[in-house]
């Protein structure tokens, strides 16, 4: 990752000073500071790449970091009757690393630890979804950093993986900023990849998410060793200098409504990405159950396979068996771009995975008696 270096920066060690000239987009400081008293708060594995790259760091030098508390929010019940308790990936990481560690959904009336009788001065929050509160920040000493996978202000918000690749972007960058008492991703930007960030070669969020860790982790380390913590607030632009990103996208948490299909508007390039991205996707059907319609969820659960069909006849949304008998049966539904796709598997709503016709049949949607361009077809209850 190539990052811009704007001027030389120096730590503090207890018996020597350390010159770092990588390149990087921040600002330099000269001052020294007491060794750093970490609160890590962190959920997943994007976050668990920046404990683990803290451990190591507080491992082969003790005088930089003395210490590292973790916090997580508790695990959620999941599953059928909420049964499964889920628990953060976080978790397991920091009892791996025998950290001390502190599960909490709220900071009212939490008061942070104070490792061998002092506070934590320095606060940490890598994807950990709850503000740090101005009673926290304002408790620690040299407040507190956050690293985002996206280069800010583009792409802010709980989601941004996820959006770039819907977005089509095939550049991205990290940035590490201050925590702000009040808004997520409002900061101080302190250091960033420079514009216009790296090709990433990703197609999918957890390969995304694999590239971005490790760079988060990087990034974040240059900012700690070269104490860029110390005086956020002392340069000009958000603590960078040189060109910024000109775009600030949002990137809203993804909700069910945004893998409902519309096909009347949606390509046949846009449903097959959306399902690779953040499927499975799904519709709306009319089902028939002892006799009574009632409305159920198709879900696409295998997504669709791209052909070279067209068609500019069938039905756009209505799922459709041809070649019936023949080697060559399969299930295809038209798109707005009069492409055909193909689907695999698909599953009713309260139903297991199955192949098309059987899921559709015991769902009381196909209809076994069409007859399509002098042939005979299965056609199903059209999706909405």
């Amino acid at each position: 990752m190539r990052i811009l270096l704007h001027s030389q920066i120096c730590r503090y060690s207890p018996t020597l000073t350390v010159r770092f000239t990588t390149q990087l987009r921040i600002y330099s400081t000269q001052k020294s500071y007491e060794p750093l008293r970490i609160l890590f708060c962190g959920s997943d594995e994007f976050s668990s790449a920046s404990l683990r790259a803290l451990h190591n760091e507080r491992q082969k030098d003790p005088a930089l970091i003395a210490s590292i508390d973790v916090v997580c929010r508790p695990g959620k019940p999941v599953g059928r009757g909420l049964r499964t308790i889920r628990k953060v990936p976080i978790l397991g990481v920091a009892k791996e690393l025998s950290l001390p560690l502190y599960e909490i959904d709220t900071f009212t009336k939490w008061e942070p630890p104070k490792p061998q009788g002092f506070s934590i001065n320095l606060i940490v929050a890598v994807s950990f979804g709850l503000l740090v509160p101005p009673r926290i920040l304002e408790g620690a000493q040299y407040g507190g950093l956050n690293v985002h996978p996206s280069m800010l202000p583009d792409f802010h918000g709980p989601a941004p993986l996820h959006h770039t690749l819907l977005s089509g972007c095939e550049r991205t960058g990290v940035t590490v900023q201050t925590l702000h008492p009040k808004h997520f991703d409002k900061g101080t930007i302190l250091a960033q990849t420079a514009y216009p960030g790296f090709l990433h070669n990703c197609s999918t969020v957890p390969e995304l998410l694999d590239v971005t860790a490790s760079e988060c982790a990087e990034l974040l380390m240059q900012c700690i060793k070269s104490g860029l913590f110390l005086a956020p607030n002392s340069n000009t632009e958000n603590g960078c200098t040189g060109q910024r990103p000109v775009t600030a996208r949002p990137a809203p948490k993804i909700k069910t409504e945004d893998r409902h299909v519309v096909w009347d508007t949606w390509t046949s390039q846009e449903i097959v990405s959306r399902h690779r991205i953040i499927g499975p996707l799904w519709n709306n059907i009319r089902t028939v159950s002892d006799g009574k319609i009632q409305h159920s969820r198709i879900i696409w659960s295998a997504g669709f396979v791209s052909t070279l069909l067209r068609s500019e006849s069938i039905p756009i949304g209505q799922p459709i068996v041809i070649g019936l008998g023949l080697p060559s049966q399969a299930t295809y539904v038209r798109t707005c771009d009069n492409t055909l796709l193909q689907i695999k598997y698909i599953k009713i709503e309260g139903g297991v995975e199955d192949e098309p016709v059987r899921a559709a049949i015991r769902a009381g949607i196909a209809d076994l008696n069409k007859t399509f361009d002098g042939d005979k077809v299965i056609l199903f209850r059209k999706p909405f």
